[in-house]
Order: structure tokens, then C-alpha cells, then sequence
């Protein structure tokens, strides 16, 4: 028969403390402390147990007090390297287990360290839930930092969400706890609980590094671990070694939960997404698809842009590693993946980043600097090295964890500007009496800055709408060190231009011819975007003037000039059909369209023009010099009609766009070579479901001077359309 110790002790403070979960160091108190003599005392705080028994001397513990505390005292000879207890419950029940307060602190010095720098890139792999094996021992290492709590817990169903039972070792100034607890599985759901220093206030909060969460309503973590066998060799190397600068790229945007749903109209899971959505971005002919947030958040009306989940994908569509699964079956069929990623804030919600340990932690104590008025967020503290590394881990781990070639970094004026709207008096200036945020500068140069290094041939992109300059120049010179920022200039004139009547566009023709004044000071890339299409904006092909005709036609015109001037592509999905309802994320689009010929003249024209695109280098290679763009006419207002070259080395292709619905004939045009020309894109053509007015296969030149050039072309210029015309040879 087991023994039972009879050794009882007293409740001390220290015990209390356990007791009342209020204790600053665990270790102090539970666990093995072996004494001189070869005598040893193991503490047990154990909830909800009768009995306690050490496995191996066969002796039950002593209960100290009413406490749930139980005490073994005797021969630390007797003791293996880590020992077993058994628990009993009220009924008898047993449960075998290893004691976490009888294994060494876990994490290296060396590594909290570079995490108090805030220069540790991996730190993904330190901080958060980690299955691992100690001395043998399989279990899970927890680590979460919370430098103003006076006691972290870990909760779970294994402790029945006791924040008693497993408080974590506290690593001292680097503010970070820890635990190992031998016997936990991946799977299994875990918070952190944490007792304010100060107020006492005791809060359950997710973890901020777990990379795998429950399905919302639910907001804990989750266990886990990745088994997954890439595919992509081919893909990540060809990647490292494509100069994307000079490559084309014609990005798909995509909200996961309403491009496509299932017969019950629910979402579909991240394989049958990739199976679908490759399918159709290929026969689209885009490069690349980029993903609204994937980043776990709790509000479907998000969009995914409020993120409580950094390193985690969102399981509404299933786990992590049916995410690689994603990404891998995209790389396989040549088509690039890029995330929606949200540095510039955060949501209030208390089970997440807001108040983490009690106080203002991840994000800045002035609301003057800490909160956004316009969404009702809060904004991270850049000034704080270890929320730098929090954030630059984390793009760090999408772009190595799930092999993601880019992230389109949503907001950045918001982060640039201390006055970001913001009324005088609502806003601090930096220290030499500015409006510029210097901590979030700094941060965005250093995240560009390892991005790049870390992971070559990757993209960092800027959602910037600002004149703020050298978004897209190298840190080294002065600039922020992006590889590439939204045109909002040119979506913005395009768009205002395009709504106009066309009998009056003659008077805002410079809407058009403006760009080209800035094109070339940073690498853009045009995008119509979500953005543009919702809160009563109307679709594309509603903001267009005119007719159902006109409309289409004005819609086939604009992806025209948009494919064929200067800058990387971007269209939101339903777009490439005319989708004319404004998106709406809580359902699918409306593919029914594709049933009527003007829905699928849209879709054949994106499908040929991307083909145009990524097979001409005259309109890829050079778009971010001034080289690869010549006017041939931009003063053609009365008649609003452009003519342009796109040009790579000796290659050119001739663009001439027409913004009436009234067709021009023999519209003559200076061109640089003699010869025969070819139209090889007409967006009027009968394949887009337009009047199919154009120029036939072949054009030749007239000995005729027009525009200070010594030949030139006799055009038809078909009406709301623009034409591509290739020189083909003497």
C-alpha cells in the first residue's frame, strides 16, 4: 500500500500567495528543492485533487492546511531525473503527469536578449505554445511577454481554465513568462491569464504568437504544429532570382469568403479555394493572386483589416497547414501569392492585444498617438523594441512559414503622419516639432530592410496615398525602402475622368496626361481595388456614363488604358466579369452574369489582355523608367484621344485610346518607324462583344511628316475603345 507523508506543514505568505494566484515566482515555492543532506521537499498546487501520490516512493503527499497545496518531504536519492505524480480526484479518478515546476527555464538567454533589441526575426519560434521535448519528455513550451504582470498563467481545458494551476516562470527584466507543461498535444486550446502589477485586474487573453486559433465566435489559441512537405522548390528559387522590377505583374485581388461559396452558402476551405481560384487566375492569365487579410480576426465585417491573430491564417477556411497547402498548389502552377498584412493597428477587443498585460503594451499610451479616430482602433507603439520585433516577426513568418511572396502593407500614411486625421490639438508632434511619426519611419525602414535580406525576391508594397516622398527608394538613400506603392493618384483621376459624360471629358483631359509628371518617382503599381467597389461607391461598371452599351464599352476601354500605361496591375475580383452589384462580403459574387454576352466580352478582353501584357516586354519591362513611356499625343482634348508607346529597348507597341463614343476615321498619327503595323488589340473587337470597328490585319505607313515624325498612320479609331498596334516589319 502507498505510503502517506505525515509531515504537514503551515500556510505561510508564500504559500498564500500560490494559494490566491498573486505569486510574482512560482519556482520559489513549487516544485523539487533539494536540501544539504540529500533531503528534498516537492510542492504540489493541485485544484480539484483528493489524493496526490510520487510515483516512484509509492507515498502520498500531505495536504498543507486546506489548501490545495500538497507537500512530499524524504530522500532526493529516491527521485529520478523528473518524476511522476498521480493525481485522484473526487471520484477516484487517476491522472499521471510530469511536474512543470521541476524543469529548467527553457529560453536562452541570448535570445531574450535580441528580443529586448528588438532584432530577433524568428522570434516566432521562442515566444507562444511550442510542442517540444525536454530530457526526453514531449510537452509544450509556453512563452508570452507581459512585463507589468505580477503573475501569467496558462489556461486550458487540461486545468479546467484555472488560473491557478500552471503560473508561469517570469524571466526578470526581460518581461517574458514561461512554462513547460510535459503532456500537452497539439490541438488543445490554451489562453494566458494575467494579473495586473498594479490594479490586480486579472484578464484571459489569447496569445499573441499562437499560430492557429478556434473558430470565431471562440478566441482561444491553439496547439499546434506544421507537418507539412512543400512542393514549391522551383518556384522559391526561379523567385530569388526573377528581378521583379523588370517582370510583369497583374495581380488578382481576392477576398476568400465571397469570391465563391458552397451549394449551402458557407464558406469554402482553403484546398478547394486553391484548386478553384488557380483554375481561374490562369485562364485569366494573372500572375498573382493577393488575399484581404487572411490574419485571424473575430468580425466578418472586418474584412480581416481589425487582426488579433498575427501569425496565424484565419480558420474559418481550415487549419495552417491547409494554408500551405494553398499557397504550395498556387506555386505549382506558376501563380505568386501575396497577403493583405496590417501594421497600423490593431482592435480594442479585451481578449486580444488591447491592454495585454494591464497596460498600454503593444499599443502607445497617448490616445493623442495611440488611438485611430476614424476606425476606432488602437495604434502600436513603434518607439518599443520588442513591438517593433513583435511586428517585423511576424512578417518574417509569412513570408518564410508560409512561403508568401509579398505583403501589400495596408494604411502606411496612417502610420507616417502624427496628424493623420487628426484636428489641431488632437495630435502630438515629434521631438523637433513635426508631423512626421519617426518611430513608425524607423520600423517601416528596418521591416523593409530584413524583408528584403532575409527573403530575396519577395515584395513589400505600400498602400500610400500620400506625396510623401522615396516610398519605393532604398533605406540607404533616404527612402522607406518598399519595393512598390499604390498609385492612388492615377485610380483617382482615372476614376473621376471616367464617370464623366463623355461630351464633357475634353474639359478634364488632364485627369489623364497628369500622372506622367510623377510616374517615374516611384515604382507604382495601379490598382482598382476593393476599396472601390463598396459603402455606395458602386461597381466599376456603374460608375461608368451612358447606356448599357457605353457602360461596357467605357469598362473595356478603362482596362485597356489601365493594362497598356506604365505600372504593375492590380483588379479586385468581379471585375474581370462586370459584376454590378457593389461587393459584398457575406455572399458570393454574382457569376450568374457570365451567362450574358457583355459580361463575357469583359472577361475575354482581361483574358487577352493580360496575355498582351505579360508576353509584350515593351509594356512590362520598363515601367518604372521613363524610357519604356513616349507620348505621341497627349493634347487631343477636343476629340479626347491619347496616343502613346510603350517601348523596351528597340521593341514598341503603339496604344491609342479614344474616350467618345464617336468613332474617328482616318485619324492620322506620327509613328517612329516605316513599314507594316499590325492591331494586334482591339477593344471594340466583336470578341469583347463590342461594334467591332477597327483596322483590320494590316497597316502601312504613309511618307506623310505628322508630329515631328517623318512617317505616320491613317487610323479608325473605334468609338469608346483603345487599340494596340505592333510594328511588324518593312
Amino acid at each position: 500500500m502507498p505510503k502517506v507523508n505525515n509531515k504537514a506543514a503551515t500556510l505561510t505568505d508564500e504559500f498564500m500567495l500560490i494559494c490566491e494566484a498573486r505569486h510574482h515566482d512560482p519556482f520559489t515555492v513549487l516544485g523539487c528543492h533539494r536540501e544539504p543532506g540529500g533531503k528534498a521537499t516537492i510542492r504540489i498546487f493541485s485544484p480539484h485533487t483528493q489524493r496526490l501520490l510520487l510515483e516512484s516512493t509509492q507515498e502520498f503527499f500531505s495536504r498543507i492546511g486546506h489548501s490545495d497545496l500538497f507537500e512530499w518531504q524524504g530522500n532526493a536519492n529516491n527521485l529520478p531525473q523528473h518524476y511522476q505524480l498521480v493525481r485522484y480526484d473526487s471520484e477516484n479518478q487517476q491522472q499521471s503527469f510530469y511536474d512543470p515546476y521541476d524543469f529548467a527555464a527553457q529560453l536562452s538567454d541570448f535570445d531574450l536578449h535580441l528580443f529586448a533589441e528588438g532584432r530577433h526575426w524568428h522570434i516566432y519560434n521562442i515566444l507562444g505554445a511550442h510542442p517540444c521535448e525536454v530530457d526526453g519528455i514531449h510537452g509544450v513550451r509556453f512563452a508570452t511577454w507581459a512585463p507589468n504582470a505580477e503573475r501569467v498563467s496558462v489556461l486550458g481545458d487540461f486545468n479546467r481554465w484555472d488560473g491557478r494551476c500552471h503560473p508561469m516562470r517570469n524571466r526578470g527584466a526581460s518581461g517574458v513568462w514561461e512554462l513547460f507543461i510535459p503532456g500537452m498535444i497539439t490541438g488543445e486550446l490554451y489562453k494566458f491569464e494575467i494579473r495586473h502589477r498594479e490594479s490586480g485586474r486579472v484578464m484571459q487573453k489569447t496569445d499573441p504568437y499562437a499560430q492557429e486559433y478556434e473558430l470565431r465566435p471562440r478566441t482561444a489559441s491553439c496547439i499546434t504544429q506544421s507537418h507539412y512537405q512543400w512542393q514549391d522548390s522551383k518556384w522559391i528559387t526561379a523567385r530569388q532570382q526573377r528581378s521583379w522590377l523588370h517582370a510583369p505583374l497583374s495581380v488578382y485581388e481576392v477576398h476568400l469568403g465571397s469570391w465563391q461559396r458552397n451549394a449551402q452558402g458557407g464558406f469554402l476551405n482553403y484546398k478547394e479555394l486553391a484548386h478553384r481560384l488557380v483554375e481561374h487566375v490562369t485562364d485569366l492569365g494573372f500572375t498573382h493572386i493577393e488575399l484581404l487579410p487572411v490574419t485571424e480576426h473575430p468580425l466578418d465585417d472586418s474584412w480581416g483589416y481589425q487582426t488579433t491573430g498575427y501569425f496565424a491564417p484565419t480558420r474559418r477556411f481550415g487549419s495552417p497547414d491547409e494554408f500551405r497547402y494553398f499557397v504550395d498548389h498556387c506555386h505549382q502552377h506558376d501563380i505568386g501569392v501575396l497577403i493583405d498584412w496590417v501594421p497600423a493597428h490593431f482592435p480594442r477587443d479585451d481578449f486580444a492585444l488591447a491592454q495585454f498585460d494591464g497596460s498600454s503594451l503593444y499599443e502607445h499610451d497617448d490616445p493623442r498617438r495611440g488611438e485611430h479616430p476614424d476606425w476606432g482602433t488602437l495604434i502600436f507603439n513603434y518607439g518599443r523594441n520588442e513591438v517593433r520585433n513583435f511586428l517585423i516577426g511576424s512578417a518574417v513568418y509569412w513570408l518564410k512559414e508560409f512561403h508568401i511572396d509579398g505583403l501589400r502593407v495596408d494604411a502606411v500614411a496612417s502610420m507616417l503622419y502624427l496628424d493623420y486625421s487628426r484636428k489641431q490639438g488632437e495630435w502630438l508632434p515629434n521631438i523637433h516639432g513635426g508631423n512626421e511619426n519617426l518611430d513608425a519611419i524607423a520600423f517601416i525602414r528596418e521591416l523593409n530592410r530584413v524583408t528584403h535580406s532575409e527573403h530575396p525576391g519577395t515584395m513589400i508594397m505600400a498602400e500610400e496615398s500620400t506625396a510623401w516622398p522615396m516610398v519605393t527608394r532604398p533605406t540607404d538613400i533616404g527612402g522607406l525602402g518598399f519595393s512598390m506603392k499604390w498609385n492612388m493618384g492615377w485610380m483617382h483621376d482615372t476614376l473621376k475622368y471616367m464617370a464623366k459624360e463623355p461630351i464633357h471629358r475634353r474639359y478634364y483631359h488632364d485627369q489623364l496626361t497628369f500622372g506622367l509628371l510623377y510616374l517615374f518617382h516611384e515604382n507604382f503599381i495601379l490598382a482598382l481595388s476593393h476599396d472601390e467597389v463598396v459603402h455606395g461607391k458602386s461597381s466599376l461598371l456603374y460608375k461608368m456614363p451612358g447606356d448599357e452599351w457605353q457602360r461596357f464599352a467605357n469598362l473595356r476601354l478603362l482596362f485597356t488604358f489601365m493594362f497598356t500605361y506604365p505600372g504593375k496591375k492590380l483588379l479586385f475580383m468581379g471585375m474581370e466579369f462586370a459584376q454590378g452589384d457593389e461587393w459584398n462580403f457575406s455572399k458570393s459574387l454574382d457569376w450568374y452574369v457570365l451567362d450574358y454576352p457583355l459580361h463575357q466580352g469583359i472577361r475575354q478582353l482581361l483574358r487577352d489582355m493580360n496575355r498582351l501584357y505579360t508576353s509584350t516586354p515593351a509594356l512590362y519591362a520598363n515601367e518604372f523608367e521613363p524610357q519604356g513611356f513616349e507620348w505621341i499625343d497627349c493634347h487631343d482634348s477636343v476629340q479626347s484621344v491619347l496616343a502613346y508607346m510603350r517601348k523596351h529597348g528597340d521593341d514598341f507597341v503603339i496604344v491609342i485610346v479614344n474616350f467618345t463614343p464617336v468613332p474617328r476615321f482616318d485619324y492620322r498619327i506620327g509613328v517612329p518607324k516605316a513599314g507594316r503595323y499590325r492591331e494586334c488589340l482591339n477593344s471594340d473587337s466583336e470578341f469583347y462583344a463590342g461594334s467591332n470597328l477597327g483596322n483590320g490585319n494590316e497597316l502601312h505607313t504613309d511618307p506623310h511628316p505628322w508630329m515631328e515624325r517623318e512617317f505616320s498612320l491613317s487610323l479608325t479609331l473605334p468609338p469608346l475603345a483603345g487599340i494596340v498596334l505592333r510594328w511588324e516589319g518593312y
